[in-house]
């Protein structure tokens, strides 16, 4: 079958340099070239446009007001103060002044205009932070369980996690020219990649470190899953799980959500080497078995399906030169933020802040952004991500304890903390509209609302302290990861929504389409019988999606 036209525009890029420069000094247009639009991806960045505002501007005969989101690579969602200071001004200089915290442990700044981009990527330089291949067909940021309490064993796993993303970066200096003003390297050769080669992958590709019991990465949901044993308290090794994937395509049954599927064991307790080895084995096998004709059909879930997970797994073993061991035992028994203070065994205080939806900003009476930026500047923290959008000020000493506390308190934090309910607490929604351009419905702009009406419900029903994951997003794309909620609200068209009910709470199961195509009202009248159900007939300490899947699926 003949290659997608993407798998050409790569080829001939120029090591991902293409036209960009030349589209870049071109001011009669916000926009860049179309075959740039694809190259920058590898550079951290999607072009955008404000859809709100497409048919304002097309009755004034004016082009889409176009935009830039740029996201960072982050391993395992660890800032330092100085670097969330900077982040802080970089959007009020150049974005829309909200820093989005997004389902992979780092940061996005969206409305960039043109002219901006390179100031953008400039300022980050000068903090050590870069947006190199965060989006694109390419491995992307490297995520692992975030709260440093959950495990005396996370800064190992958080080292892993910048081990295997600087192992997986590719060798073009392209991003260091464009945006950097580096020199531009005589000998092509000093740039060649054996892993990417020219053509890099067929589609983007995902990896997760996760430390049981806590799954919160959804370690299931990547291309790559890496699932730590410990032993007597000693990281022994991982297990490896691969093929794991959400988007799907409506209109499109070849295209399904796939849960990783674990293929083996491999000892660390000595070195990394087998893991990083074993992880490019795996993302080399996807360069060369991936679809390259249809992008819908190009994440690895498809390769693994397509060839058998015996034969993947005996192709990996294979490119490594040794066998896996047969897979260890491991549970998960939650996946969720330990809201609140924290303190791990090496005697650090950490306190993890809902933010909902990621988006960090100053509304509403919350000066959540001004607190953080005042805890910044106190030096007495670093910041960590979650899996859950969510920020950990972390890292503090005890000594220290009382300044943060007393920034919180001053800026009312932790009484809004006090607010809220478990199932907000357990959401999360995509950014949607109005600039990403696959939005069928609204997401992070509609769920808070409709949380307020289905926390009434719950209260109505006696559920307000059950713990159920709720997510949405505004198209099949799966960005909040809604095929694995126990609730999940997929956009097909403005204001209506797939209802996907059953997953399990711990992130091990995908749920299953329940109805199609709702308004509010309508989720709201299956919602109400399906918590009446569940408080009536369900078993002894039975999850809302476990009760869905017995009663309703099975």
């Amino acid at each position: 079958m003949a290659e997608s036209p993407t798998e050409k525009i790569k080829k001939e890029s120029r090591g991902l340099r293409g036209t960009i420069k030349e589209s870049l000094s071109d001011e009669l247009t916000g926009s860049l070239r179309e075959d740039d639009q694809s190259i920058i991806k590898f550079h951290g960045m999607y072009q955008q446009d404000d859809r709100d505002r497409r048919d304002e501007r097309a009755e004034k005969k004016l082009e889409r007001l176009y935009s830039y989101m740029i996201r960072l690579r982050l391993p395992g969602g660890l800032l330092s103060a100085d670097q969330w200071i900077a982040i802080h001004e970089i959007a009020e200089t150049h974005s829309t002044g909200v820093i989005k915290i997004t389902t992979r442990q780092t940061v996005q700044l969206h409305g960039i205009i043109k002219s901006h981009i390179k100031p953008t990527i400039k300022a980050f330089d000068e903090v050590k932070l870069d947006s190199i291949a965060t989006c694109g067909d390419i491995n992307r940021n490297v995520i692992c369980s975030g709260n440093p309490a959950n495990s005396s064993l996370h800064s190992a796993i958080q080292e892993y996690a910048d081990k295997i993303s600087q192992y997986l970066m590719p060798r073009t200096r392209a991003y260091y020219e464009i945006w950097l003003d580096e020199e531009k390297i005589a000998d092509k050769r000093d740039e060649d990649d054996p892993l990417y080669q020219e053509r890099y992958l067929p589609r983007k590709f995902k990896i997760a470190i996760a430390i049981p019991p806590n799954n919160d990465g959804d370690v299931f949901a990547n291309d790559v899953g890496l699932i730590a044993i410990i032993e007597k308290g000693r990281l022994k090794g991982f297990n490896v799980a691969v093929g794991g994937g959400l988007s799907t395509t409506y209109g499109n049954p070849s295209t399904y959500p796939r849960l990783a599927t674990v293929i083996g064991f491999l000892d660390a307790s000595l070195s990394d080497e087998k893991i990083l080895k074993t992880v490019y084995a795996i993302t080399s096998i996807q360069r060369d078995f991936g679809n390259r004709s249809d992008r819908k059909l190009a994440r690895l879930k498809y390769t693994v399906d397509n060839h058998g997970i015996k034969w993947f797994k005996e192709e990996v073993e294979r490119r490594n030169g040794w066998l896996f061991e047969p897979a260890k035992p491991f549970l998960f028994t939650e996946r969720g933020d330990a809201y609140g203070w924290e303190r791990d065994l090496a005697g650090k205080w950490h306190y993890t802040l809902f933010i909902e939806n990621g988006r960090v900003l100053d509304e509403k009476g919350l000066a959540m952004k001004s607190a953080i930026l005042e805890i910044a500047k106190s030096k007495t923290a670093n910041f960590r991500f979650t899996g859950n959008q969510n920020v950990i000020i972390a890292d503090i000493d005890g000594k220290d304890k009382p300044i943060v506390e007393g920034i919180l308190d001053r800026f009312g934090i932790r009484a809004f903390m006090d607010t809220l309910g478990l199932l907000r607490k357990n959401s999360m929604a995509c950014v949607s509209l109005p600039t990403c351009p696959l939005a069928l419905a609204e997401a992070q702009r509609y769920l808070p609302g409709l949380i307020d009406k289905l926390e009434t419900l719950l209260s109505h029903h006696g559920l307000e302290e059950e713990q159920i994951v709720i997510r949405m997003t505004g198209c099949p794309n799966g960005c909040a990861r809604p095929y694995l909620a126990e609730i999940g609200l997929i956009g097909t068209a403005p204001g209506r929504y797939n209802l996907h009910l059953g997953g399990d709470y711990e992130g091990t199961r995908l749920n299953r389409l329940f109805r199609e195509s709702l308004g509010e009202n309508e989720i709201i009248l299956e919602l109400d019988g399906l918590f009446r159900r569940f408080r009536s007939e369900r078993n002894p300490k039975e999850g809302f999606g476990d009760f869905v899947m017995r009663k309703i699926f099975v």
